[in-house]
């Protein structure tokens, strides 16, 4: 649930760079790079802080 919760946060700070993006003209090719390297990047990280500790058995 946290990781959904992760998630759904990184969209919003991606939509809201891609809009501002947009506003200040920046070509598309671009905007789509900076949004497929931001969804990784959120991946990433949404995965490092909500994964459980492996048990040492």
């Amino acid at each position: 649930m946290s990781f959904g919760l992760y998630i759904l946060g990184y969209l919003f700070v991606i939509g809201g760079l891609t809009y501002g993006a947009k506003l200040m003209h920046v070509p598309t090719h671009w905007i789509v790079v900076m949004d497929i390297v931001l969804a990784g990047l959120g991946i990433l990280s949404g995965v490092k802080a909500t994964r459980q500790k492996d048990s040492a058995s």
